[in-house]
């Protein structure tokens, strides 16, 4: 019988460096857009056959004892690895239960200790989505900011570290994932909080405006919220005690946000022009030392982190963003020029964005699926 695994049990034969060969049954176009890294293309359908492929099946895996088979949801995958297990015994033969769809839902919790500062980077795997845990272990006090959809990482992250949640920030109306703060807030009973300016994007959701500079205290931390519109006409960055800038989407580690999919009537030039002006007078005018949090880092096609790796920290500096990430260094007009060409958008992010403005509504299983894919909100 095929064994079935979970896609966390795949991302940890994956750390511990296992031998065997990873094949994903996917069609080609969706394997092309996003996959696991190390894994082949063999594209098989629920109906198909593997009477007549085996010796294309066997040049494409090569000398290999073990083989993992990786689908959207299960399906096709479970179907190629029975005819394989019954076909030869050449190999010991699994199969990813929950595919793609668990594998979205795969994370990795990072301390990032201080001196009386407890911050937990959570890692979505596949998406690169980065958010975050951020307490006081005085007193333990915590937030979480910019969770997502899956909840129960951030209660986790916070029980372990010995901190509970007092509340809750969104840093922006995301686009490019479904966002989890608003049920983690009702959960835990704890305030949401958005930028005061989440009204002027007709958000329908209850929640506590945080206003310009505002500093919000977390035991005996402080988190002050800067205004740093570009991404978005909302978007906050996080000052946390000196020390550390939550920049969700105004500043990657290689990169900055895009700005079009709010500001899409100029193709985002409105918003580059806001963005460069939040970057050079507010973010970078923070002292080079202090430690750059993002909210994402890219996953490539190939399913890697373009920086870092799973399990790592992924953070920069003031300084070495200003000196490492060539989009800085360019003049206004030439970073307006740029910003142009973001890209391909992240996938289905208008309606995302909709069900984070509290403006439709999705059963759980139909959120899932609208999300799957890489995220694209870098520049």
């Amino acid at each position: 019988m095929v064994t079935t695994l979970s896609a966390d049990r795949l991302a940890a034969l994956q750390d511990e460096e296992a031998q065997f060969t990873l094949v994903d049954t996917r069609p080609e176009e969706s394997y092309e857009s996003w996959h696991i890294s190390g894994a082949v293309h063999f594209p098989f359908d629920p109906e198909d056959e593997l009477d007549g492929r085996l010796e294309e099946f066997e040049a494409l895996v090569g000398d290999t004892d073990r083989v993992i088979t990786i689908c959207a949801k299960g399906i096709t995958s479970g179907n190629l690895a029975t005819q394989l297990e019954s076909a030869t015994d050449a190999y010991d033969v699994q199969t990813v239960g929950d595919g793609m769809t668990g594998w979205s839902g795969v994370y990795d919790h990072v301390e990032l200790a201080g001196d009386g500062l407890s911050i937990i980077q959570i890692q979505r795997r596949a998406k690169g989505c980065l958010g975050y845990v951020v307490g006081c272990e005085t007193t333990g006090d915590a937030v979480a900011v910019d969770p997502t959809a899956d909840v129960e990482e951030y209660e986790v992250a916070a029980e372990e570290n010995g901190l509970t949640l007092t509340g809750v920030i969104d840093t922006h109306v995301h686009a490019d994932h479904i966002s989890g703060g608003p049920e983690l807030a009702a959960r835990l009973g704890v305030p949401y909080y958005l930028s005061e300016r989440a009204e002027e994007r007709d958000v329908e959701l209850e929640f506590t405006p945080l206003e310009r500079n505002e500093v919000l205290a977390v035991g005996e931390r402080e988190l002050k919220a800067l205004a740093t519109p570009g991404h978005t006409s909302e978007i906050l960055t996080i000052l946390v005690d000196d020390e550390a800038l939550l920049t969700a989407d105004t500043l990657h580690v290689n990169s900055t946000g895009r700005t079009e999919l709010e500001f899409s009537e100029d193709e985002g030039k409105r918003g580059a022009q806001l963005l460069y002006e939040t970057l050079h007078r507010t973010v970078l005018a923070e002292p080079e030392g202090i430690t750059v949090l993002p909210g994402h880092v890219t996953v490539t096609a190939d399913g890697e982190f373009e920086h870092g790796a799973p399990g790592e920290a992924i953070t920069t500096t003031i300084r070495e963003a200003r000196t490492e990430i060539d989009l800085l260094s360019l003049e206004q007009s030439a970073f307006v020029d740029r910003m142009a060409d973001a890209g391909e958008k992240p996938a289905n992010y208008e309606e995302i964005i909709d069900l984070n403005r509290g403006a439709t509504e999705l059963p759980p299983e139909e959120r899932t699926e609208l999300e799957l894919g890489p995220n694209n909100c870098s520049a």
